[in-house]
């Protein structure tokens, strides 16, 4: 596993955002998706009285991330737990709040590199795209049983997919002669069933497909609906979060949580603001902070990355 492929994105953006906040002992991070442990080990590094609780639904990828980071000792914290189950972690924990949170919400590099996973479509694969292995439905199983309508609705909300009328009667028709199980069949009926036109935009016809069915089989965005506002509340006063998106949904989900925390809430008209309505977060970023050209240069999956950050500047209202 040539390290140069699990260059983590934007890290050292990520790691400048935190800093303010993780300076003082004891000081606490999460990283909510921990995956080969690249943010977590930089983390640990730069800040060298912080502590860190990192998260991952994917036994492998802690199995791999615990070796990396063995040298730090009981300084990492390494927890089985999807990243909506972060209150229930902080509170097992004892921790009632922390002073950083950074979610990287690209998929694991190792699940995209790892052909038995069936997350690339560059390779053949069985249809899986679980990122635990151990629960849940298939790729296979979606795309086999879900009702046509559904399938289309699925592809447009988490795949933009235009095309996916034409692309959902190719699935239901070839299905019923016989069910899929491996992923080159299914690029292949995506590239059969595109008008010319459209195969010829954006790289491989069957990436917005794939992503959709990898959303679904997650639940990945209603985990992070849940995920988001929860690591807001989890933060101190001070505390900092980082949060970086691959594509316009999430990235869409993390700007409207943090709008929302940053507005003032009180009623039109009020001559003077009471503190229960002030903001609670200040933006870190103005829209969205992108990589640089020469990073995309470097590493390809940084190119759609999208960073935001917020600061907790007061409490919630009681």
């Amino acid at each position: 596993m040539s390290n140069s492929r699990h260059v983590p994105v934007m890290l050292r953006q990520c790691l400048d955002m935190l800093a303010p906040a993780l300076t003082e002992p004891g000081a606490v991070v999460v990283d909510c998706t921990l995956g080969l442990g690249g943010h977590s080990e930089a983390l640990l590094t730069r800040f060298p009285e912080a502590r860190l609780v990192a998260l991952d639904r994917d036994k492998e990828a802690l199995r791999l991330s615990g070796e990396r980071l063995a040298p730090f000792g009981d300084r990492a914290t390494l927890v089985h737990a999807v990243y909506d189950e972060l209150p229930d972690v902080l509170d097992r924990l004892g921790l009632p709040r922390v002073q950083g949170v950074l979610f990287d919400l690209g998929v694991s590099s190792m699940q995209l590199d790892e052909a038995d996973r069936g997350f690339a479509y560059a390779q053949d694969a069985p249809l899986d795209m679980r990122m635990d292995q151990t629960t849940g439905i298939s790729a296979a199983e979606v795309l086999n049983t879900y009702p046509g309508g559904e399938l289309v609705r699925i592809l447009r909300a988490y795949g933009e997919e235009k095309q996916a009328k034409r692309i959902v009667s190719a699935i239901v028709r070839e299905r019923d002669k016989e069910p899929f199980t491996n992923s080159a069949r299914l690029v292949e009926l995506i590239r059969d069933s595109l008008p010319q036109a459209a195969k010829r935009t954006g790289g491989n016809p069957a990436k917005r497909t794939f992503q959709a069915l990898r959303i679904e089989v997650n639940g990945e965005l209603a985990v992070l609906e849940r995920a988001i506002p929860a690591a807001v509340k989890a933060l101190a006063v001070g505390g900092r979060m980082a949060v970086l998106s691959y594509h316009s949904l999430e990235d869409r989900l993390v700007k409207q949580v943090f709008a929302a925390g940053a507005a003032n809430t009180a009623p039109a008209g009020l001559p003077v603001i009471p503190e229960r309505y002030q903001p609670r977060l200040k933006l870190l970023t103005r829209g969205a902070e992108l990589p640089t050209e020469e990073e995309v240069a470097e590493n390809r999956r940084a190119a759609p990355a999208r960073l935001r950050g917020a600061e907790r500047i007061r409490e919630d209202a009681e």
